[in-house]
């Protein structure tokens, strides 16, 4: 039987109506303006800036451990002019001086201790015995509950037990209850309404695996499931049921299969169910899929359906990362999906019992009126609402459909604010139901009226934005991440990596003036996880083949500096497209070669890509001649030309990325290129001749050499014919080339212009407010992401004193819960270094880190990994380093940590600065006044306020430092190009006679 939603719409609203009706003159306590929570919502909803101000203050509260702290965020939060801030806070954070302060104290504490109140109005208890106090209370109301245990966001394997024994802990205090309470609208049998378990509780799995990674289904999953199974078996103990939540899209599948597993191995216990979000797009086929698997395993199963909690964080990751928006992006398309999918479940009550998570009228009306037409029995769906929210919609409710159950968090109020945060921005959204019905006191109609027709309206009102163009070509994006959400992303990688290794351990030749050159010299490239496989047997050039590839590329360069601007950009443009057509290939070498990760290998890709998308746009900018002033009779234009021969000396830890930004930026501004990549990245330096050929490129304009540097190094940078040296690798080597470069050689025309990225000591600073659950996690990525063999790479993390302990011991659990082991298995997080060289120099530098400091963690790989040879080194966190000890101020190129302790925000700047490198830096702190501060004493070329020191993006994160870091402008900039040109003006007197031609944009009389 089905029916259709429309035709029900009358009954819909006649119902929706009655239910208004019902809790006339009510509201929910979070809107009653004789409360502070009442206020300080209605104030949040008048005022942008303090609704952020005033989440942000809530979100960092739980940190504030002292009067002193406390006092200092509420003055930097709330101390503006702004006169919509209440009194009551801007009181508190104006008069810190007044009394000794002690004035500020008072009103700064009852300003903690209403917070603290509000967001215990969300949450049923802080400990066991709370929650089952306020359970308790609840089913004497004639509600029944869902118990969620808060602190979601686990860091370490032993957070995730933690975790994993919280829950067992309040099922153990429940049970010893649970045989005093009666049964709702008892009928004997000892289940509420005569059908549901009296115990019911919510798990958010990503919670009980710290290592949860949806590029890692199959670890992922069997990581849940380690510990969120004993919880579903002391649930099942108790007759109760569990309900696995639905969290953000990354771990959807996982989550889903997950809900499979358990329900296939324990198919005679029902009383299992899952969550779908109605504001992914996708619930319509996620919901069916699922309800075909029941069907075909012949398996009761039980679905929660909800709005969606995360619609803001999954909208600007897919912005962030250039991905298609994965929730509906109005309000009425999420409503209109939750009345489809909840019809679909109806419809099919005989297998899948509902859940009805909402607080809007309009929905629920149209789920009782659904069911009604499709005479679903009522013991097959039931009615959820948020405890601390929507009172009246849940009294109204428990009069009409009696089978309410309120969705109940408990646990400690440090991860409490940050679900409160999240209530508090759902409560004020302007397209909030409860706000729309009980703060704006909208039209009835209109809150009633079927989302199909307020979509409408809303497309009919709303305004398109042109899209950007520029000479023809949409604004630069950024090549989309990875989502490996896709299964086809997953499935791409191992697939090319079986493809390139069936066809590597070849030879490869140089490749001079259009042809593959031959050389006896070769160097064997070999897999850094196996070095028995062979990538690739290098030709490598001498000084022969480097003047022959300077002669071809100074004769090129006489006729590619005149070619056109916009057609030099279309090359490039070809050359992305050839990248984008190959990227999973691409991906594989790198994996295999220098021992990136999935991730890691195609964000290389990805900034090659950008690189060539970037500069073809900038070179068309600057293509075009500009007017210099604006005098009648004069014209006067300055244009750009190519400087020359440009010799291209790129680094192995960015293999393509680099090498293809330095060389296109050459190419694309009218220079012809001599490129020597590293000998250990070869095989992927030589996609650059597949590339170059694919974008048709004249030959001559690059020339791929790689040589020995002790044999053509010093040749290729001394050469006469050299104009201009982009060069990317260590401080030593790059000091080496700017001393030699200034040397003026026999024959020597030109200035050589030198371009030099040289590496970094980089520091972060964790601040004494900052979200540990971000500065764990971003430390680790920054510090241990490819061996920490980035330039940018974090290899000093300076702590102040008040978080020190606590920020410790998070980071040295998080790191012994990573897996170590080849990149090429995804569920690994660190992998071996690039050689034997590479190697050797970190196990020198674990060395020194172990005299001068005291070592936390030493991560070895297991004594399998081992035995292959493979270019292991331990991942290395040592503490008691101050910033005097080596181990603090040279590169050490690998996943060498040093924990820096710092008194407060003078000493850490100090430490931060106290290095002769300038690269990048980060700090992690919810203070304005720090970031600030930060903002203009931390002096490095990149720094990152909140997220890792790396992965910079072209464009949006321009990147290269100064002081030993570095010289020359930044890569993916707007002022990168202009190294590799020369500026040329050329001024026309255009009187003839007395008599000149009035340009439309010439200064003339008025």
């Amino acid at each position: 039987m089905t029916v259709d939603i429309t035709s029900l719409d009358p009954q819909i609203i006649a119902r929706g109506r009655e239910f208004f009706s019902s809790i006339s003159g009510e509201s929910p306590s979070v809107f009653n303006k004789g409360w502070w929570t009442g206020k300080v919502m209605d104030w949040a909803m008048k005022n942008e800036d303090f609704k952020v101000q005033m989440f942000r203050f809530v979100d960092v509260l739980p940190y504030l451990n002292t009067s002193e702290s406390l006092s200092r965020h509420i003055e930097e939060y709330f101390s503006g002019e702004d006169s919509n801030i209440p009194d009551v806070l801007k009181w508190g954070a104006t008069k810190t001086k007044i009394g000794g302060g002690l004035v500020a104290k008072v009103l700064n504490k009852t300003i903690r201790s209403n917070i603290e109140s509000m967001a215990r109005q969300f949450i049923i208890g802080q400990v066991s015995k709370e929650a089952v106090k306020g359970i308790k209370k609840l089913r004497k109301d004639g509600f029944a509950f869902v118990l969620d245990l808060l602190g979601e966001a686990t860091v370490s394997e032993v957070e995730s037990d933690a975790y994993r024994d919280g829950y067992l802990e309040v099922l153990e205090a429940i049970q010893k209850e649970l045989g005093k309470w009666k049964p709702l609208d008892d009928v004997g049998n000892d289940l509420d309404w005569g059908h549901a378990p009296k115990v019911n509780v919510a798990v958010k799995p990503s919670a009980f695996y710290s290592q949860s990674k949806p590029v890692d289904i199959e670890g992922t999953v069997t990581g849940m499931m380690s510990r969120i199974e004993p919880i579903y078996k002391k649930t099942m103990e108790m007759g109760g049921f569990m309900c696995i939540d639905m969290e953000s899209l990354k771990y959807k599948e996982a989550t889903v299969e997950l809900y499979k597993r358990l329900r296939r191995k324990y198919p005679d216990y029902p009383h299992l169910g899952i969550v779908f979000q109605a504001y992914l797009r996708s619930v319509d086929d996620d919901v069916r899929h699922l309800l075909e698997w029941a069907r075909a395993q012949n398996l009761p199963i039980s679905i929660r359906l909800v709005k969606g909690a995360y619609w803001d964080y999954e909208t600007v990751m897919a912005k962030q990362n250039d991905w298609p928006v994965p929730v509906w992006t109005h309000k009425p398309e999420s409503d209109m999906a939750f009345e489809r999918v909840s019809k679909m479940i109806l419809e099919n009550s005989d297998i899948c019992h509902f859940a009805c998570a909402s607080h809007n009228i309009r929905t629920i009306s149209a789920v009782m009126e659904t069911a009604s037409a499709l005479k679903v029995p009522e013991d097959r769906y039931e009615f959820q609402v948020l405890y601390g929210m929507a009172e009246p919609v849940r009294k109204g409710l428990k009069n009409v459909a009696k089978r309410v159950r309120l969705y109940c968090p408990y646990g400690d109020l440090l991860p409490g604010m940050a679900y409160l945060v999240r209530r508090l921005l759902e409560n004020t959204a302007n397209e909030s139901f409860l706000k729309q019905t009980f703060a704006d006191e909208a039209d009835m109609d209109r809150l009633l009226e079927n989302p199909e027709t307020t979509l409408n309206r809303q497309l009919d009102d709303r305004c398109v934005p042109k899209k950007e163009e520029h000479d023809g070509l949409s604004r630069f994006s950024n090549f989309p991440v990875v989502d490996f959400t896709i299964e086809a992303e997953r499935n791409a990688f191992p697939d090319s990596i079986a493809k390139v290794r069936q066809r590597m351990g070849g030879e490869v030749p140089l490749f001079i003036n259009g042809k593959d050159v031959v050389t006896s010299d070769r160097l064997e490239s070999y897999n850094p996880a196996n070095p028995s496989e062979s990538i690739g047997s290098v030709c490598q050039a001498g000084v022969i083949e480097v003047d022959i590839a300077i002669e071809a590329a100074s004769q090129a360069y006489l006729s590619w500096r005149d070619v056109a601007p916009e057609d030099r950009a279309g090359v490039l443009l070809k050359a992305a497209d050839y990248l984008k057509d190959n990227i999973h290939d691409l991906c594989a070498l790198q994996v295999l070669e220098v021992g990136k990760q999935w991730d890691q290998a195609h964000a290389d890709v990805a900034e090659a890509i950008d690189f060539l998308e970037y500069y073809a746009r900038e070179m068309i900018r600057l293509g075009n001649p500009r007017r210099m002033g604006r005098a009648p009779g004069e014209m006067s234009q300055l244009f750009y030309q190519g400087k020359g021969v440009a010799a291209v000396i790129a680094p192995w830890n960015f293999p393509l990325a680099i090498s293809v930004g330095m060389v296109s930026a050459a190419i694309v501004s009218g220079c012809s290129v001599v490129y020597k990549p590293a000998g250990i990245s070869s095989c992927v330096g030589h996609n650059l001749v597949d590339m170059w050929k694919a974008a048709g490129l004249p030959d001559g304009v690059f020339n791929y050499c790689p040589g020995r540097g002790s044999v053509m190094g010093d040749h290729l940078v001394d050469h006469p014919d050299v104009s201009v040296i982009a060069f990317t690798g260590s401080m030593e080597v790059g000091l080496r080339i700017q001393e030699r470069a200034a040397k003026v050689q026999p024959g020597q025309q030109q200035c050589k212009r030198v371009i030099a990225e040289m590496g970094g000591k980089n520091g972060t600073i964790i601040d004494d407010d900052a979200d540990l659950d971000e500065a764990v996690l971003g430390v680790l990525y920054a510090a241990f992401g490819f061996q920490g063999q980035k330039c940018s790479a974090c290899s000093r993390v300076i702590v102040l004193d008040s978080i020190y302990d606590r920020f410790v011991e998070r980071l040295t659990e998080a790191a012994k819960s990573v897996k170590l082991g080849p990149s090429e298995n995804p569920a690994n997080y660190m992998g071996p270094v690039v050689d034997k060289a590479a190697q050797d120099n970190v196990l020198r530098y674990v060395k020194i880190a172990e005299e001068e400091g005291n070592v936390l963690v030493k991560r070895e790989v297991s004594d399998d990994l081992k035995d292959t040879g493979g270019c292991y080194v331990p991942l290395t966190i040592v503490e008691g380093i101050t910033k005097d000890h080596r181990i603090a101020q040279e590169e050490v190129f690998g996943p060498v940590l040093s924990v820096m302790r710092a008194k407060n925000m003078d000493e850490a700047l100090d430490i931060a600065n106290s290095t002769r490198f300038a690269l990048t830096g980060a700090i992690y702190t919810r203070s304005p006044a720090n970031l600030e501060r930060v903002s203009k004493d931390f002096r490095v070329g990149n720094l990152y306020l909140n997220k890792p020191s790396v992965g910079a993006l072209v464009e949006r994160h321009a990147f290269g430092g100064f002081k030993m870091s570095g010289v020359g402008s930044k890569a993916g900039g707007p002022d990168y190009l202009l190294q590799f040109m020369d500026p040329r003006l050329v001024c026309e007197n255009t009187m003839r006679r007395g008599f000149a031609p009035i340009e439309e944009d010439d200064e003339w009389i008025s």
